[in-house]
């Protein structure tokens, strides 16, 4: 393996074992020798690639970051109902931060101020929920009347909230948890225009919105450098 490839290789492994390790230990307990030996290299190595842990730590919000945003994006291509698209990328959203560390570790400290080095997070997750929901109306989808900001405000405080409580309970973010969500604010939510009332559950998440977003994954980890 040539020196560039390897590198690269060595920055991937530092990033997924920082991510590791702020996921079970807090940003302020994680320790660089830590970092380094989870990624089965010396600390000298780990300085190479970065300087401080707080340089380690943006990595890993940048790639995290990376990782959300383009998974939100492939289901908003794939699905040209708005509704169905605000369901489907909740779902792959929350799938993404319970089963991929370096999503999750990365957005946990982007929702801390104090270690945010990006752009807020919830707040992009906020202004991608508000746009669906414009499209919903714009397209007369929606219940008439129907504030959407008020129905964005309900739904982020929702779905951020489970990421908080899942800290502590896993099942906070798996599929029968974000399709009872959605049982509940669909029927507020889709009006008489609407040419079919959006599915729920995780169905049409798979397996095409599945390939398309591990392969957007999986390029944006081949992009970190």
């Amino acid at each position: 393996m040539s020196r560039q490839p390897r590198s690269a290789q060595t920055r991937r492994a530092l990033i997924r074992s920082a991510a590791q390790t702020f996921d079970e230990h807090g940003y302020p307990r994680a320790k660089l020798t830590a970092i380094s030996a989870g990624a089965g290299v010396s600390t000298g190595a780990l300085h190479f690639h970065f300087d401080t842990k707080a340089a380690v730590a943006a990595a890993v919000e940048d790639e995290a970051a990376r990782t959300l945003h383009e998974s939100a994006r492939t289901v908003r291509h794939l699905t040209p109902d708005p509704l169905q698209a605000l369901v489907d990328t909740t779902h792959v959203l929350a799938r993404q931060l319970a089963t991929d560390v370096v999503a999750r570790a990365g957005y946990r400290l982007n929702c801390q101020s104090a270690y945010r080095s990006g752009p807020d997070l919830r707040t992009r997750w906020h202004v991608c929920v508000r746009e669906l929901l414009d499209r919903a109306g714009e397209q007369e989808l929606l219940v008439p009347g129907l504030a959407a900001e008020e129905s964005a405000t309900a739904l982020v405080g929702a779905t951020t909230g489970f990421e908080v409580l899942a800290r502590e309970d896993a099942n906070w973010l798996t599929p029968s948890a974000v399709t009872g969500l959605w049982r509940s604010f669909l029927p507020m939510l889709a009006g008489p225009g609407a040419p079919q009332t959006p599915e729920p559950s995780d169905t049409r998440t798979t397996p095409r919105i599945r390939r398309r977003t591990a392969a957007a994954q999986r390029t944006a980890s081949e992009l970190v450098r």
